[in-house]
């Protein structure tokens, strides 16, 4: 699992566009089949797409919910990146540990 933090309300956008073609090369250096589709207006040639993988990505939108459960990480009231950042890493080892 992998954590970033972005500046303030910069919000997922940032951080996602400098991410997700990393993400691209690496799925397809390993031959890792994709699991959401990728947009039909973006270049280069779509990887595959696997619809019953697809259906499991449920697992990822409850990790992030399970995270959001904390409240301080759901409203991101901490001034400091790093204390919301210690929050996230501390929220994530006590669901890794099954608490």
């Amino acid at each position: 699992m992998a954590l970033a933090i972005t500046a303030g309300q910069a919000g997922d956008a940032a951080a996602c566009e400098a991410v997700i073609p990393r993400i691209r090369g690496h799925l397809r250096r390993r031959q890792i089949r994709a699991v959401i589709l990728q947009p039909s207006d973006q270049v280069g040639h779509p990887p595959g797409f696997d619809a019953d993988t697809y259906k499991q990505r449920n697992t990822v939108e409850r990790c992030i919910n399970r995270l959001k459960q904390w409240r301080g990480l759901a409203t991101r009231t901490d001034k400091l990146a790093i204390a919301y950042q210690a929050a996230l890493h501390l929220a994530a080892i006590l669901i890794w540990a099954g608490r």
